[in-house]
């Protein structure tokens, strides 16, 4: 893909969206999305379809490859010893935290435990070192040291069944650009169809696969796809703006991943055999892109990638992505701008504001093949 100057300047990314066009609620029905088909490369023909022509639509005896993680109820409201209110948002990946989790001596009962955490923590007036915040469930937050745009390290206190405790007292962390409060519905639709109890984590979801529905996994098996799944833990990093004018000078938020022996035996053999590795979001292609990176080849992987792809960098694994559209100046937009060229991307979302798409998490999709 050739690359001009212009790709790295951050004022590239930009394009106009009537805020009526950010979808606020999913669609009456799972998988009653519009699908805008765009060619990576040569003429520009685009081709408006619905998410349910998708096994029509993507190459021949692709292997598809999803995000399997699950979004947890990271958000938490509650209260200063001073009766102000305050909100925590659970940046380290769930496992992550069960790992370090160590009895705590201080709680005095049986069943309690405790662990250092990352988390967002925003209250009115300022956040002192040391200050304990009660959240109900049991669970109770003492920050530990500040650092930038409002991240904490923190002692995460907690009795019984961690997950059990957020899904008690916790709220789904909708995106920034939604402005409501989020719902019982989120609690099943800012899920995927596939998301595994045992790779609770996330705080976004992996939103390209909120189209899929059992029906259509079926028919997808059915005309001879391949399926193969990865786990990365979605940060909050996913809406973090770029900052740099250059946007070389990013650096992106890193993300737990866990690459299965099974997955990495798919992509060998597909790979080998020619057949198009289809990666189903940003998610997925950041988890088979940073591990190729960082091992050479997709190959069995625990542990973080930071990748950060834009334009004129290379792609060793990914043939073809089902994504949403993204933000202005993001770096997901950035990532896409990098596999499908940023001129040719853009003026796919000018057709695609002009025809009226639904944009961002519970809008849309797009298939670049």
């Amino acid at each position: 893909m050739i690359t001009e100057e212009a790709d790295f300047f951050l004022s590239s990314y930009d394009f106009e969206l009537p805020p009526e066009q950010i979808a606020q609620f999913p669609p009456e029905e799972r998988g009653a999305s519009r699908l805008l088909v765009m060619p990576r490369t040569g003429d520009l023909d685009l081709r408006h379809a619905r998410f349910s022509d998708l096994p029509g639509l993507l190459p021949e005896n692709a292997l598809i490859v999803v995000n399997n993680s699950r979004v947890l109820q990271a958000r938490l409201l509650g209260s200063r010893a001073t009766g102000g209110k305050v909100e925590f948002l659970l940046l380290t990946p769930l496992p992550l935290v069960l790992a370090q989790a160590a009895p705590d001596a201080r709680a005095g009962a049986e069943g309690a435990f405790s662990a250092e955490a990352e988390g967002l923590v925003r209250a009115g007036g300022s956040v002192r070192e040391g200050e304990t915040f009660d959240f109900g469930a049991g669970i109770r937050v003492t920050v530990l040291q500040s650092g930038p745009f409002g991240r904490r390290r923190v002692r995460l206190r907690w009795q019984g069944d961690l997950a059990k405790a957020f899904a008690a007292t916790g709220h789904i962390p909708l995106p920034p650009y939604i402005k409501r409060a989020d719902g019982e519905e989120d609690l099943n639709r800012y899920q995927t169809v596939y998301a595994r109890d045992d790779k609770t984590g996330s705080v976004a979801a992996p939103t390209a696969g909120l189209h899929f529905t059992p029906e259509l996994r079926r028919e997808l098996t059915r005309a001879g796809f391949q399926w193969a799944e990865v786990t990365l833990y979605v940060g909050y990093g996913t809406f973090s703006p770029v900052r740099s004018e250059d946007i070389r000078g990013h650096r992106m938020h890193r993300e737990y991943v866990e690459i299965p022996e099974a997955t990495a035996e798919a992509v060998a053999r597909a790979r080998a055999e020619k057949r198009p590795v289809v990666a189903v979001g940003t998610t997925s292609v950041r988890a088979l892109e940073g591990v190729a990176e960082l091992c050479g080849r997709v190959q069995p992987y625990t542990g973080w990638t930071d990748i950060f792809l834009y334009p004129g960098r290379g792609f060793r694994v990914t043939d073809a992505v089902l994504t949403n559209f993204h933000l202005p100046e993001s770096s997901l937009l950035m990532l896409i701008s990098a596999f499908a060229g940023r001129k040719r991307v853009l003026a796919a979302y000018a057709e695609a504001v002009a025809r009226g798409y639904r944009f961002f998490s519970y809008g849309d999709a797009m298939l670049i093949r």
